[in-house]
């Protein structure tokens, strides 16, 4: 299994201010801390702001930070909500399957609890788990402003 870009940038989002907690941030900056794209980030923060992961303010002086504390963000809820194609193989959706042992085969079932169990360990961790290293997270990922020519 792999996690989807849009999964991996939410992470990357939240580890991002969860570090810089006591800055007003742009996605800009995270996307140049990153080396990734500000428009994918752009998707990720909507999609933050409106689960209430972070809050926002537009214009001048405008960014975004944590709306809640780091040990409140719950990794399995959040991957759960980005994650939403969990269709691991083709007889997970029923309506649509073609597989000609479906009826006999053990390996959905196999599958579901595997994924069950990768959800339940992330349940077991939050945004303050993955930030514990601050000050070395802080370092990777510091913001040096581009200089105009």
């Amino acid at each position: 299994m792999r996690l989807t870009t849009f999964s991996d940038y939410t992470l990357r989002v939240l580890i991002y201010l969860g570090v810089h907690d006591d800055e007003i941030t742009t996605v800009g900056q995270i996307a140049q801390a990153y080396g990734i794209s500000a428009n994918h980030l752009t998707k990720v923060v909507h999609y933050l702001a409106q689960g209430g992961y972070i809050e926002t303010a537009r214009g001048k002086g405008g960014g975004m930070r944590l709306g809640l504390a780091p040990g409140q963000i719950n990794l399995g809820e959040l991957m759960r909500g980005t994650e939403d194609n969990r269709k691991l193989v083709e007889c997970f959706d029923r309506n649509s399957s073609d597989c000609r042992i479906e009826s006999a085969c053990v390996l959905r079932g196999v599958l579901v609890e595997a994924l069950d169990a990768f959800f339940r360990s992330l349940d077991a961790y939050t945004l303050a788990d993955l930030i514990a290293p601050k000050p070395r997270l802080a370092k990777m990922l510091e913001f040096t402003p581009k200089r105009a020519n």
